[in-house]
């Protein structure tokens, strides 16, 4: 306790602030300080994002699209489903999402309640000609996707039950095509009033047993390329994971919806912040271990980069000595 409290007095705070304080404060800032903070950062940062793993021109070019739902301990933001049976119903917000593929980190975020719906996301979005970006099939608006196709998107999602098509031909399946798992490569128009033309590949996953079909408007594209391009997918679902586990998402300091969006953005940025700390470091890490780290001497002094390439012989103290500490500052306008 004494060293907390020394700790705090380094900061100039002489008590912990009430966890209601702390409520009240972010009900009368606003999230969107927060909200150009990571903007900016990863505007700046952006260009040392991209995995070494992935800069061919297609990771590159490679967008993810989907959303989390994060559950909330009241009805602050109306969430989807039943009621429960206690008549307690819980709140939800849902962050919405858009990533470049190789740089693992999101460059667009919308947070909305969490009964809206997914395809009210496909608004917000715009992609330069080129882009290939895969969803999830809750992402289903024919006019918009027939706007990306007519803008030199391609576009890669999985089959709804209730998706009207007609199908045209079905494609020739080469030999390696089906020992690998392709069953089936159809061309489509897709939708009843707004119609676009578009390509069923059925594919069966032999490790899961399970038979996907994905639904694409690119043509050209080898079928085992469509079903590769939607495995790519989970890698959103990986930043989702990151988040919830390793950041305080679980417990809000504020009961209401402004409180909820600035600790949701300070968590966006405490995870830009620990992406970029690690690129070029010799050392790997576990992105658990080093934002446990992290969090265990976020009040202590010490040359981060030096310190995660080598903790055991790098010197912490808990008064600053450095003379190389960043600042923060935005230009207004």
């Amino acid at each position: 306790m004494r060293a907390c409290e020394g700790k705090l007095h380094t900061l100039g705070i002489k008590y912990f602030p009430a966890r209601s304080t702390l409520s009240d404060a972010n009900y009368k800032r606003s999230h969107e300080v927060f909200e150009q903070i990571y903007y900016r950062l990863y505007q700046h940062w952006r260009h040392v994002l991209p995995d070494s793993l992935m800069r061919e021109k297609q990771a590159r070019n490679l967008i993810l699209i989907d959303s989390t739902t994060i559950s909330l301990f009241q009805e602050i933001l109306r969430n989807a489903g039943k009621s429960p049976a206690n008549g307690k119903r819980k709140g939800g917000i849902k962050v919405h999402m858009s990533v470049y593929a190789a740089e693992q980190v999101p460059y667009l975020v919308k947070m909305t309640p969490a009964i809206t719906h997914d395809s009210n996301f496909m608004y917000e979005l715009h992609f330069p000609k080129g882009s290939v970006v895969v969803f999830d099939r809750a992402y289903h608006n024919i006019s918009i996707l027939k706007q990306w196709t007519d803008n030199g998107i391609t576009w890669v999602t999985r089959r709804r039950a209730e998706s009207v098509i007609i199908e045209e031909r079905n494609q020739k399946i080469t030999s390696e095509e089906k020992n690998k798992g392709i069953r089936k490569d159809t061309f489509i128009q897709l939708g009843s009033k707004q119609k676009t033309q578009a390509r069923i590949v059925r594919y069966f996953d032999a490790e899961t047993k399970r038979t996907f079909e994905f639904v694409t408007n690119n043509r050209k594209l080898p079928a085992l390329t469509i079903a590769s391009l939607y495995k790519k997918r989970w890698q959103i679902e990986l930043i989702f994971k990151r988040l919830k586990q390793n950041m305080p998402l679980r417990y809000f300091l504020g009961d209401n919806e402004n409180a909820i969006r600035i600790q949701i953005w300070c968590a966006l940025i405490a995870d830009l912040l620990l992406k970029i700390v690690t690129i070029g470091l010799k050392r790997k890490w576990a992105f658990s271990n080093l934002a446990a780290l992290v969090r265990l001497h976020l009040m202590n002094y010490t040359e981060l980069r030096k310190f995660l390439e080598n903790p055991e012989k790098t010197k912490i103290t808990i008064e600053n000595k450095l003379t190389t500490q960043l600042k923060i500052s935005f230009l207004t306008g």
